[in-house]
């Protein structure tokens, strides 16, 4: 099976996420739990990161 790199990915798990960003997994995870986050993807109880809104997020963000 060939694995996909993390830059060609839509969503990413916590820790691809993470590492993709450089922010840590606890601060994604209280930022991906607001009501009003536009980057979550949630399959079940499972919590994906849609990457592309993550970029858009950070560079709108001045702090996290």
């Amino acid at each position: 099976m060939k694995e996909i790199p993390i830059w060609e990915k839509s969503n990413l798990t916590l820790e691809e996420a993470a590492a993709y960003s450089g922010i840590g997994i606890n601060k994604l995870r209280a930022l991906s739990s607001r009501e009003d986050c536009e980057f979550v993807l949630w399959v079940g109880t499972k919590r994906l990161i849609k990457r592309i809104k993550l970029d858009e997020y950070i560079e709108k963000s001045y702090s996290i």
